[in-house]
């Protein structure tokens, strides 16, 4: 029955527009897969990156990997129909799953960028503040902290009853979308404790973000080399750019009251950074990044003198 399954309406009031997105959506994921796999084998066997910023950006480049694989296949199906019918019980595992990952990269962008902070303001005592162990517990926080967010405003959208039609007009199962079909007593008090989830997971983490690149900021600007500056700025540079681009649309996505939630435009809002962000992270991080050229030309090179051995 269509009480038990949510229907997705995806772009199917922009019927002209689906072709066009079904190639974007499709290029993208395929960029987001070969970019983020390209970046985590060069960072494993590269032992000129075995830092504790490409430790980061590997883990990255996996949460990226698997929150555009928990949006796009669903997405792409949609984009080939007029509508998607999704059970209940796959709907809330796809938000389960996109809020996992989407919250473990707003932490881990923040970890990234602390990281960056301590190697542009405490230089000399870099190596032994960015231990290996604290690389790894850094990173098994942001995994654990996104779990944690999604298993617990999961679990506050499950125990809430949902009000007829369960129509979305969205293409995928998102939090403020489903927020919108909340009925029942006590609903303003569940809203009112996901929202100040939400809060915390991106307005804590953005904070100190904020707070690191203040201080590489005033960090650069008493440096007297200008090498030393443009090292700097090139340096955070990349990472300054993909934060900007995941929390712009998250925040505007996920900070908004549900009252004025406006579903049409949030899907766009959604594609950009469930989408084309994780596509464009690699591209952001390799253009101008001469180590991770130079470990490419490297891997490239050992391939083939082995080809040419055989």
């Amino acid at each position: 029955s269509t009480e038990e399954r949510f229907l997705l309406l995806g772009f199917s009031d922009w019927p002209s527009v689906q072709p066009v997105l079904f190639a974007l959506v499709l290029l993208c994921y395929l960029l987001t897969l070969t970019g983020n796999s390209a970046l985590v084998l060069l960072a494993v066997r590269d032992s000129r990156l075995h830092t504790p910023m490409y430790y980061f950006l590997c883990h990255l480049a996996l949460v990226d990997a698997g929150f555009t694989t928990s949006v796009v296949p669903p997405l792409l199906t949609n984009l080939r129909g007029p509508a998607l019918w999704l059970p209940r019980g796959g709907c809330m595992a796809q938000l389960c799953a996109s809020l996992a990952l989407g919250s473990a990269e707003c932490v881990l962008l923040a970890v990234m960028a602390l990281d960056r902070a301590v190697a542009v303001c405490r230089p000399l005592r870099y190596a032994g503040l960015a231990s290996p162990r604290l690389c790894r517990a850094l990173a098994s926080t942001s995994w654990l902290g996104g779990l944690t967010n999604s298993a617990a405003q999961t679990a506050l959208l499950a125990a809430r009853p949902l009000c007829a039609p369960l129509q979305l007009d969205h293409f995928i199962c998102e939090l403020p979308a489903l927020l919108k079909l909340a009925c029942g007593g006590g609903r303003d008090t569940i809203e009112r404790q996901m929202f100040a989830a939400r809060v915390v997971i991106l307005l804590v983490p953005s904070s100190v973000i904020l707070a690191s690149y203040g201080a590489v900021g005033r960090a650069v600007w008493r440096m007297r080399s200008s090498g030393g500056r443009r090292k700097a700025v090139g340096t955070c540079g990349s990472h300054l750019t993909a934060v900007c681009l995941f929390y712009g649309s998250a925040i505007y996505t996920y900070l908004q009251p549900t009252h004025s939630y406006n579903q049409g435009r949030g899907k766009f809002v959604s594609l950009f950074y469930t989408v084309v962000t994780p596509a464009l992270n690699p591209l952001i991080y390799t253009l101008r990044n001469k180590e991770v050229k130079g470990a490419a030309r490297r891997l490239l090179g050992s391939l083939g003198r082995g080809q040419a051995g055989q």
